[in-house]
């Protein structure tokens, strides 16, 4: 099930974008494949480290070479600015095949969203916003994560995983639960555990 949803609040915009498994059937392996491959593009984009004066245009294989590897690909954007009070869909940043012209600075939020379609049968696209800051490095910059929302486990293959990802996953999911814990009931918890 794809759900991709988002509001616009007094203090920001969101636009938050799951795909996870509904029942209790095991997902069939090639499911489990396209969604690690979104998995692993998506934490690509996340965790880069670039210089200043970057187009969005320049990241976009990031998030794309995993499905790349196997002869796939998406046909939407990576990554588009966000408004608050205007458009959640705001230019002119994006990460894209297009290129741009305005390179990326530090306060800019965008969306990182890969994603893979298959006709008449599924859709996954996973979707989280970023936030452009400064790197350690002078004149380089990099993503913080502006989202708490968890990936859907039952859906990835960990054998597909290197230990980079399967560590920022950890880390990504020990920061959800820690942030949303205290305002939920027993039920939602255990449910928020089960994906995580």
């Amino acid at each position: 099930y794809l759900v991709d949803s988002g509001a616009q609040y007094l203090d920001g915009t969101t636009d938050i974008t799951r795909t996870i498994l509904l029942g209790d059937k095991e997902p069939e392996v090639e499911l489990r494949d396209r969604f690690t491959r979104v998995l692993k593009g998506h934490i690509a984009l996340a965790t880069v480290v670039f210089p200043v004066g970057t187009l969005g245009s320049q990241l976009d294989v990031l998030a794309r070479k995993a499905l790349w590897d196997t002869g796939l690909d998406f046909h939407h954007g990576t990554g588009h600015g966000v408004g608050s009070y205007l458009s959640v869909h705001e230019g002119p940043i994006r990460i894209s095949k297009q290129q741009g012209e305005t390179p990326l600075e530090a306060g800019m939020i965008l969306s990182n969203e890969p994603g893979f379609y298959k006709d008449g049968e599924y859709g996954i696209r996973l979707e989280n916003l970023i936030m452009v800051q400064p790197a350690e490095q002078e004149g380089w910059l990099q993503f913080e994560n502006l989202t708490l929302a968890p990936f859907d486990t039952r859906l990835i293959d960990e054998s597909l995983l290197n230990s980079h990802e399967k560590e920022w996953l950890s880390a990504y999911h020990d920061q959800v639960s820690s942030a949303l814990r205290k305002n939920l009931t027993e039920d939602e918890k255990a449910w928020l555990m089960s994906l995580s």
